[in-house]
């Protein structure tokens, strides 16, 4: 579970997608909804021009108009790529998500809202046949079970799981811990970052690993990790609970002091300018995010496993997705359209939401978990695209 963890792309401040990528009206309504999160002081001629008021209004019905009644289900066949997609690929990770739905509630809804809304009943008939589909005949049965909903247009980010190496005692260059939550009264604030590595929860926080200081920040931006240890062990290492303090991306600070271009920002880009830095600045760089992320261990994930995302299924690599339950509902196939983050290829394939994100918010708004390693970080660390998603909803039963 991440869903307190900003996604990897929140921290890097990367470029807006290409407007080519996008329909001119959808792209105008994902840019009115950035804006609404942070709205800019409009210039003093706009603020005072007549009719400034009724040209907004007319501008958002005509923005929220086609949002507010849903469209008719597209056909299989409208959907790019479809008929490339490997479907039977797609049928572990849907699989996973039926077993993480038999530990709920039928009746509970998964998230979404009007027609878009969904219990784990609505997925129990589809579930029961996936687990006994071919390879073979995995198109017919999503196209039999299953029907196309447009979402929209909006934006796609990535994460992955840290693989990184740790000790078990500090050592040097393994000297920052990854902490436990620890024991706190409900009522009173946590310190913030620079305080809890100043000392301020010693003896109170057990202390799971220790690592590389710039190592451990980033794997609490991603909210799970792998630590190896020199005889070859591994911990599996999850999210536990944050200290309550609000998350700042360090990409941002970093772009509003001048150090690196916006349009040159990345995961990547922040870890070469602190190994560039001072050990006093990069330090204070780090601490200018105040929120603090805990772990706890796993000892029941295979390797070969991602970690559970919030419905409970652990993440497929490349096949899972994190939506904003608000709007999608967990558990749903979604079919996607975007570009692969490192050679613009066309990326179209059926995930599944199986994930939440604290920075994940809105009805077109996803983040694609990558994998582990060095290979995953590579894709999740830059990826900020245009996206195009479908649900494919349960179609009823006759």
């Amino acid at each position: 579970m991440r869903a307190a963890r900003p996604p990897a792309g929140a921290d890097t401040d990367a470029p807006d997608p290409p407007r080519d990528v996008l329909p001119i009206l959808p792209d105008l309504a994902s840019r009115v909804g950035r804006r609404r999160a942070g709205p800019p002081r409009r210039p003093a001629a706009a603020r005072h021009r007549p009719g400034w008021r009724s040209l907004c209004l007319l501008l958002g019905l005509l923005l929220a108009g086609p949002a507010a009644a849903q469209p008719d289900p597209l056909p299989f066949a409208a959907l790019p790529g479809w008929a490339e997609e490997e479907h039977a690929a797609a049928l572990p990770a849907f699989l996973a998500t039926c077993r993480a739905l038999t530990a709920r509630d039928p009746a509970v809804p998964l998230g979404g809202a009007g027609p878009l809304a969904l219990r784990p009943a609505d997925l129990a008939a589809a579930c029961a046949e996936a687990a006994t589909i071919p390879p073979e005949d995995a198109r017919a049965f999503l196209e039999r079970r299953f029907r196309p909903q447009a979402v929209g247009t909006g934006l796609l980010t990535g994460y992955y799981e840290p693989v990184i190496a740790g000790r078990l005692a500090p050592k040097p260059g393994f000297a920052a811990p990854l902490r436990g939550l620890p024991p706190w009264p409900a009522d009173e604030p946590m310190p913030d970052r620079a305080a809890i590595e100043a000392g301020a929860l010693d003896g109170l926080a057990r202390h799971l690993a220790y690592v590389d200081p710039v190592e451990a920040f980033f794997l609490q931006i991603q909210g799970s990790g792998r630590v190896l240890l020199p005889d070859g062990g591994l911990l599996r290492l999850l999210y536990a609970g944050k200290n309550g303090h609000p998350y700042r991306a360090i990409g941002r600070v970093l772009i509003e002091r001048g150090e690196i271009p916006r349009e040159a920002m990345s995961m990547q880009a922040i870890r070469a300018w602190l190994a560039a830095a001072p050990a006093d600045a990069a330090r204070a760089l780090l601490h200018a995010n105040p929120s603090y992320v805990f772990f706890r261990r796993d000892d029941a994930l295979r390797p070969d496993q991602g970690p559970p995302g919030t419905l409970g299924a652990p993440l497929t690599p490349g096949r899972s997705l994190a939506v904003d339950p608000a709007f999608i509902p967990l558990g749903v196939p979604v079919w996607i359209q975007a570009r692969d983050p490192l050679d613009g290829a066309p990326l179209r394939r059926l995930v599944q939401a199986q994930d939440t994100g604290g920075a994940i918010r809105g009805a077109a708004r996803g983040d694609l978990f990558w994998g582990w390693g060095d290979a995953a970080a590579a894709r999740a660390g830059p990826m900020r695209e245009a996206v195009e998603m479908i649900l494919l909803l349960p179609r009823p039963e006759p």
